[in-house]
């Protein structure tokens, strides 16, 4: 019986593991599950699945979720705040973590779930993407399991052999063909675009993500996050990885090889897929994902990525060659750009912007540890503020 660590339970991941766990309740166990401030979903998950623990990032909404578990006589016990969420990830009672935390906050738990040699399932691109270096490193010093739940690299995993170790061109590999779907504006006139809302941007074509994720997807700054992370956990270079937009999403992505085959991992767009196969990995188990009909399908289509419509996806891959901290800052001024655009104060075409301001002003230096990581991460969101501010100040 594996004990499962879930970080980030009620989330899309979240939601979509737990369901996996249910499905195989001879094989898995819940050990801890963690949310920032959903109370009542995280009760509730605590009733249905009785985990040692539960962490709430926010200390008020711990109090609150200790009430109702005592009220009504659950012995799980209740954490708070980030060392909590590094202790269950850490704990010598969990086997498995799942690090589905959004954003930078799943850095310091997911990189202890790593320093304690966990089988860590990687749904929290930004781990990768701030401490890309430092994290591998981690990885192989406390000789953990590493296995990627980003539909994207859990195919390319699944497409080349052996253990997602070493340099990808060691297995013969010539190129990684990383595909996106596009989001909801690929075919939006750029004219348009500006005045896309926030309803808009969330409701994305093909899967069912959580609202950050979802506007990442709508710029494409997700795939260059995914390039990020690829190049880290497959040894390669930015220039190695090609882009791909497959509108479909049933392509998940494909490795070209030096004999020219090109294997392709194919699916429904359903997360439960990769979450199956990394749990069970080597094995394979049922996911519970309706099987693919190729017929229904009918037809697969792809195209270059459009760098006029997708800004963002070229800083990513500016950031991405120039290494350092430079996506760490990337993602902390994107990050705060997309909640103000979520929050109503900033244009959707000003995001890759704000973001492009941010890395102009500040410079990239060695991300050799975790400290320069998030001191570098806090600037960049001072800066962003202040570009969001003067954007705001020009239009009023």
């Amino acid at each position: 019986m594996k004990q499962v660590t879930l970080l980030g339970a009620t989330g899309s991941i979240g939601l979509s593991t737990l369901d996996v766990i249910a499905r195989h309740p001879e094989q898995f166990s819940v050990f801890a599950l963690t949310a920032n401030t959903q109370v009542d979903r995280l009760f509730q998950q605590c009733c249905d699945y009785q985990p040692e623990y539960a962490v709430m990032a926010d200390p008020q909404a711990a109090e609150q979720l200790e009430q109702k578990l005592a009220e009504n006589g659950l012995e799980t016990q209740v954490l708070a705040g980030i060392d909590g969420l590094i202790q269950v990830a850490s704990d010598a009672g969990t086997d498995y973590v799942m690090a589905a935390i959004v954003g930078a906050a799943g850095l310091q738990p997911t990189l202890a779930a790593a320093r304690a040699g966990k089988r860590v399932l990687l749904a929290n691109k930004e781990a990768l993407v701030m401490s890309g270096r430092l994290f591998m490193d981690a990885i192989k010093e406390n000789q953990a399991e590493l296995l990627p739940i980003d539909s994207e690299h859990n195919a390319i995993f699944q497409c080349i052999p052996g253990r997602l170790s070493g340099n990808v061109t060691e297995y013969g590999v010539k190129r990684i063909l990383l595909t996106g779907s596009g989001g909801p504006f690929r075919q939006t006139p750029l004219s348009q675009l500006a005045r896309v809302t926030p309803e808009q941007a969330v409701a994305h074509p093909n899967w069912d993500m959580g609202h950050k994720i979802s506007v990442d997807s709508a710029t494409m700054m997700n795939k260059g996050l995914e390039l990020i992370e690829a190049c880290w956990l497959f040894e390669a270079r930015p220039d190695f990885i090609q882009i791909v937009v497959h509108p479909q999403s049933v392509v998940h992505s494909m490795v070209e090889y030096t004999d020219g085959s090109i294997l392709a991992q194919l699916g429904q767009p359903d997360m439960r897929t990769p979450i199956a196969h990394a749990m069970a990995w080597p094995e394979r188990m049922d996911s519970g994902v309706d099987r693919l009909d190729l017929f229904d399908v009918a037809r697969l289509d792809f195209e270059r990525p459009d760098y006029e419509r997708f800004p963002c996806l070229q800083l990513a891959e500016q950031a991405a060659r120039q290494g350092g901290t430079a996506p760490a800052i990337l993602n902390a001024a994107n990050e705060v750009a997309v909640q103000a655009f979520l929050d109503g104060a900033l244009d959707f075409t000003n995001i890759a912007v704000v973001v492009e301001s941010v890395l102009s002003v500040m410079s990239s230096r060695e991300a050799d540890d975790l400290n320069t990581i998030l001191v570098d991460d806090e600037q960049a969101r001072e800066y962003a503020q202040e570009s969001i501010h003067q954007a705001r100040t020009r239009v009023e």
